[in-house]
């Protein structure tokens, strides 16, 4: 099962609305409730905490409490809130990937209106090398309310496609929705769902078959704490 896609631990941001993150610093914690979207229903917390801060980089330390969401690892974002390492969905299972160049979640300046695709090579910890397409869109500020408290955002959408194709398996689609505080410096809410076609599930031929449907995840801040 899709276990959870990563909310970014980033750092400091200058967005198209003015504002600018505060820096990070070392012990800064958020904490995201995950909830499964098909149906509504809790799955559990992950906490991101800030581990270490150079002057390209975050390593965050990733502590979901129910192991049916992935189990604890360690994140890498550039300064630009791109990720260096973060899990990708491999049909319906997460798996861990360093990219030769950042994974282009936020390209500045997020105005309204931009979008754009990129590739980016990617190296698993078995030593799986894929390429993942990435087709981003800034859709436009939108106000959301979580459990720790009301924020204005700027709402990312991003397709991407995972790079996984096996023999008999088209590789993963994955859809990732973000709504980024300035304020804040990171997502305080996120959506992912992923699919793919497995022609041996399939009653018709590819690619008119229905894709196997993965976890469909909303992860939003509950609380969070800087140093």
């Amino acid at each position: 099962m899709q276990r959870l896609a990563s909310v970014l631990m980033v750092a400091a941001l200058a967005v198209s609305s003015g504002a600018a993150a505060a820096a990070p610093a070392v012990g800064d914690t958020f904490v995201y409730r995950v909830i499964n979207a098909y149906n509504g229903e809790a799955r559990g917390r992950v906490a991101y905490r800030v581990d270490r801060v150079e002057a390209d980089r975050l390593t965050v330390s990733v502590t979901p409490d129910n192991p049916a969401l992935g189990m604890p690892h360690t994140e890498i974002v550039d300064k630009n809130n791109n990720w260096l390492r973060h899990p990708v969905v491999n049909h319906d299972m997460p798996v861990e990937y360093d990219f030769s160049t950042p994974y282009p979640a936020y390209v500045s300046p997020l105005d309204s209106g931009k979008s754009w695709s990129q590739r980016v090579n990617a190296t698993s910890r078995t030593g799986r090398r894929v390429s993942v397409r990435v087709d981003g869109d800034v859709v436009g500020s939108e106000r959301v309310t979580t459990p720790a408290g009301a924020f204005d955002t700027i709402k990312i959408k991003r397709r991407v496609y995972a790079g996984d194709w096996e023999s008999f398996t088209y590789e993963t689609n994955i859809v990732e929705t973000d709504w980024y505080a300035p304020a804040l410096g990171r997502s305080v809410r996120s959506e992912r769902n992923s699919g793919y076609i497995d022609p041996q599930k399939c009653a018709q031929p590819a690619p008119a078959c229905t894709p196997v449907r993965g976890d469909w995840n909303v992860l939003e801040l509950v609380s969070y704490s800087l140093k």
